[in-house]
């Protein structure tokens, strides 16, 4: 599946995209978040506040235990204000 990264997200992992494959026991978002994590340290700088991470599955916002099975794109991004 594909992932994206945006806005401070994307700057501290340094790439805004990539394809993954995650092992089959990450089934849902947090899980992912959680695997991440686990990939490097600008992925853990990322992902440190899992709580503030917004995600969309398909260009649809999802909350952390939503199931990623047959998702086609994944995106991370941090709250966004508007104005």
């Amino acid at each position: 599946m594909k992932v994206k990264y945006f806005a401070w997200v994307r700057e501290r992992i340094g790439k805004a995209e990539e394809t993954i494959e995650p092992p089959a026991e990450v089934r849902t978002v947090g899980d992912l978040i959680g695997w991440l994590s686990e990939r490097g340290e600008g992925y853990a700088y990322a992902f440190e506040k899992p709580k503030v991470i917004r995600a969309a599955i398909d260009q649809t916002h999802v909350q952390p235990d939503a199931a990623i099975s047959g998702a086609r794109e994944i995106a991370f991004f941090p709250p966004m204000t508007g104005g």
